[in-house]
């Protein structure tokens, strides 16, 4: 059976809905006790920008169920000082989704998130990708007063709510906080 986009959409929405509404529990894969992530740092691939060069990492399928790749970068200065990244306009304005498309739309509202001690917004959208097929992805906003990082997370559109578990859990290790910590301005984040 071929699905319209209207009909991804709204299964998209509904498997986002699941993951807000399960705080997290894992949807459509076994469960997360029984996955093992591993990420690994591999090349930036994009072009450099006014927020220069980021980190990119990639899950394998053998540890996150299916292969996840997570693009992380700071914005300094970018965000909204007295609020953070608080709503859908926020997130659509600081997340990195127009490293692949300046034509994007949101699939379903986004959700405020815990990162660490800090707090963001994530939010799953449909991006329109020049010259490749469209793709599903998911981005994530979290901030430390004026400063920002932002992670864009893709996977199999399947599979996509169960990485964004998995890309936050990764966002929260000391790994990633001690580098937002660095890279934020920011002692003890």
């Amino acid at each position: 059976m071929r699905l319209s986009s209207g009909m991804l959409v709204g299964a998209l929405g509904v498997a986002f809905a699941a993951l807000a509404a399960s705080d997290g529990a894992t949807v459509g894969l076994p469960a997360a006790s029984l996955l093992h992530p591993a990420w690994h740092e591999v090349k930036w691939p994009f072009a450099l920008d006014e927020w220069g060069i980021g980190r990119a990492f990639r899950c394998a399928p053998a540890d996150c169920g299916t292969e996840v790749d997570l693009y992380l970068r700071a914005k300094t200065g970018f965000c909204n000082c007295s609020t953070g990244v608080s709503d859908d306009d926020d997130l659509d304005r600081v997340g990195d989704i127009a490293l692949f498309s300046d034509t994007f739309a949101g699939l379903a509202e986004g959700r405020p998130v815990g990162v660490g001690r800090l707090r963001g917004r994530l939010r799953p959208y449909h991006v329109n990708i020049p010259y490749a097929a469209p793709r599903d992805m998911l981005a994530i906003g979290f901030n430390d007063k004026c400063d920002v990082a932002v992670a864009t997370v893709l996977a199999d559109p399947d599979r996509l709510t169960e990485a964004g578990r998995l890309a936050l859990d990764f966002l929260s290790a000391d790994q990633v906080q001690r580098w937002a910590a660095a890279e934020l301005g920011r002692d003890g984040i």
